[in-house]
């Protein structure tokens, strides 16, 4: 008998992201031309970032509010390095290191200091938004060599390539979280802690390693931000940046409860927040709409996950305390039993040649 086959988990939220599509561009005939389709993809490239980081630590169980502050310190960095000499290609390096420490500096704070990851975090986010405005005295620093502008204005046969490190990045994490033994402990720690601590797993160093993927997702973002701008600003970032990096992996179905979730889901969540606000943009919402609408995304999103949960715990315990099947009857007296086998308890080879 043929097995049947299950669609992917992602299938749902590539519906959504189709219907959207589709109702934008009838309400506004500029939404599927080539020159939007370039900007919704340059404008989501940073939350695509931070979404793929961000569903790292949320399958693990943590959440990372420091990645929009990040931004703006590792992107100030990179302006910096170059103002004191430092070549393109070294300040993009600079940044990303810088936001690597960042993410290292949480994870070591959550596994060795037992803290919440919400306070750690939010904690860095302002730690990481006041260093570039102290560096700086709140003012922006102009990007002099203009080979910066490749990560953030590039394109490669017409790809943008900050989509081109979207993709690469895209890949790899795949690769991890589905071929490597690090990518089950990640999920396994997501899904029990204390049983994974048992298995044999060493907790602290996935919790590391995901908030340093973490950071240096928000690395890259803030090379592309700059490099975009060709201005580094000590308060880039600072919007709504870590919430739809949120929102996108919810949306994408990366529980936040952990061990459930998929990079190609947060990607999928990235884009239709993009496409949202873009179509929202085209269209001629207001601004101020749009926090709303993604409001409403994440709330829907998260419901839908702690419904799930609940589905799923309650059938959990309906099979735990289900009545056992009772056993069969005894056999009258007299009747004639199976005969015992030779693998049978209890029998050995000598009775069984008696027998």
């Amino acid at each position: 008998m043929a097995k049947r086959r299950r669609l992917p988990e992602e299938m749902g939220i590539f519906g959504v992201l189709v219907l959207v599509a589709l109702v934008m561009s009838m309400l506004s005939p500029e939404f599927m031309t080539l020159g939007n389709i370039q900007v919704l993809m340059l404008n989501g490239t940073v939350v695509a970032f931070l979404a793929l980081g961000q569903t790292f630590v949320l399958l693990t169980g943590g959440i990372d509010l420091s990645v929009g502050s990040n931004i703006a310190l590792t992107g100030m960095l990179a302006a910096i390095s170059m103002q004191l000499g430092a070549p393109w290609w070294l300040a993009g390096i600079v940044a990303v290191v810088v936001g690597l420490l960042v993410g290292l500096f949480n994870g070591a704070i959550i596994h060795f200091v037992k803290l919440p990851p919400f306070i750690v975090t939010f904690s860095t986010y302002g730690i990481s938004a006041a260093i570039p405005q102290i560096l700086t005295g709140a003012r922006s620093v102009t990007v002099a060599d203009p080979m910066f502008a490749v990560f953030g204005r590039g394109s490669l046969y017409g790809i943008p390539i900050p989509v081109i490190m979207l993709a690469i990045a895209a890949a790899v994490f795949i690769v991890i979280l589905r071929q490597t033994p690090s990518g089950v402990h990640i999920y396994a720690v997501g899904g029990n802690a204390d049983a994974s601590r048992l298995a044999g797993v060493n907790i602290g160093r996935k919790i590391l390693m995901v908030y340093a993927i973490s950071g240096i997702c928000a690395g890259i973002g803030g090379v592309i931000t700059t490099s975009r701008l060709m201005v580094g600003y000590p308060t880039a970032g600072s919007g709504n940046e870590q919430f739809y990096s949120i929102a996108s992996a919810v949306v994408g179905g990366v529980s936040l409860f952990g061990g459930i979730g998929t990079i190609v889901g947060a990607l999928l969540g990235a884009i239709l927040i993009a496409t949202v606000s873009n179509g929202m943009n085209v269209v001629g919402v207001d601004s101020f709409w749009q926090p709303l609408v993604i409001g409403v995304i994440i709330l829907l999103g998260v419901s839908l996950d702690a419904m799930r949960r609940r589905i799923t715990l309650a059938e959990g315990l309906r099979r735990l305390f289900a009545p056992a099947a009772a056993p069969p009857p005894p056999a009258p007296e007299g009747a004639a039993g199976p005969s015992p086998s030779l693998d049978s308890p209890g029998v050995t080879r000598g009775e069984q040649h008696n027998r």
